[in-house]
């Protein structure tokens, strides 16, 4: 079911009130292109963003608490995680690398060789990494290891490489940009392979379980009360496929079984209440509230220099 674009959406078994003010942040401050979003057990959201101003930290409110990365992240904000025992972590896709923080910023520690890529598609650590996961299980970290090498890493808690699978293509358990990745909690891994339009759906170990398609380049990804959120960027910029609707811009939202419950957005993409143009990250908060974070400025496919509500929040009203 798609909704049209008002400030209310409703969908399936989900009502949301759009709230695109929500958050408040001081003067200066701003969210340019937000690339990812995470909450924490207290609903703090962390916005990572490709501003100057990288993680800025909202209460539930959205009152302003903090923020960090200042000088330290060079405008490639990608992903961000928040684990099940708190700790923040940071995927700046051109640093090559991951880095896990404090809740107040403080870095613990970074995988990876910062600034020094693996040669390009050699399924090494790392090379332009989108996302990355942690099992409430086990605490092994999931690296979608997306733009420069097609796969998926699985390392132990204290950083020790398991696993590795993928691979450039479009056969099945291959990809084309591991663009965002989660896990359900029996430790499922559901990766968005965006520019083959489908989910795949693989255990722990990296056995391919099963492939969802329906999905425009899914780009945000994240598991929530039983369900997989799926944020689907704007639509080609092809010329002759500029004036399609319902392509892209969206969120949808699947059972884990792959069965689509709802679709939320407009038919066409813009930046009023209840629009999307290019979800880039997707998060709840445990009272069913969604945050997604936009990446792109576009007007027909084309990138401008306007900036575009870049933070969206739909109050849950149920």
């Amino acid at each position: 079911m798609t909704v049209a674009a008002t400030p209310s959406l409703e969908a399936g078994p989900f009502a949301f009130q759009a709230d695109d003010a929500w958050a408040k942040i001081p003067d200066g401050y701003q969210f340019p292109e937000v690339a990812g979003v995470a909450v924490d057990e207290d609903d703090n959201l962390y916005v990572f963003n490709r501003g100057p101003h990288p993680i800025i930290v909202l209460d539930k409110d959205g009152n302003f608490l903090r923020s960090w990365g200042e000088g330290f992240y060079g405008g490639r904000a990608h992903g961000i995680t928040v684990s099940p025992d708190g700790f923040v972590y940071c995927v700046e896709n051109t640093r090559h690398a991951i880095e896990k923080y404090t809740p107040r910023g403080e870095l613990v520690w970074t995988l990876g060789n910062a600034g020094n890529p693996a040669p390009k598609w050699s399924n090494t650590p790392f090379n332009l990494p989108t996302h990355m996961a942690i099992s409430s299980r086990t605490g092994e970290i999931f690296v979608a290891d997306g733009y420069g090498n097609n796969a998926i890493h699985r390392f132990s808690l204290d950083g020790k490489l398991q696993a590795t699978w993928g691979g450039h293509g479009v056969e099945p358990g291959s990809f084309q940009c591991p663009h965002n990745i989660c896990l359900d909690e029996d430790d499922y891994v559901y990766v968005a392979d965006r520019e083959n339009n489908r989910i795949q759906v693989f255990d722990r170990d990296g056995n391919l379980e099963t492939i969802w398609y329906n999905i425009y380049r899914p780009s945000a990804l994240t598991f929530h009360r039983g369900f997989i959120w799926v944020g689907e960027l704007l639509h080609d910029p092809h010329p002759l496929l500029a004036d399609a609707t319902m392509l892209g811009h969206r969120i949808s939202v699947f059972s884990k079984n792959g069965r689509l419950i709802a679709r939320l957005g407009s038919e066409v993409e813009g930046d009023g209440p209840g629009e999307f143009i290019a979800p880039h990250g997707i998060a709840l908060d445990s009272k069913g509230n969604v945050y997604v974070g936009e990446v792109s400025y576009t007007e027909k496919g084309r990138r401008l220099e306007k900036v575009f509500t870049s933070l969206r929040r739909l109050k849950n009203l149920r």
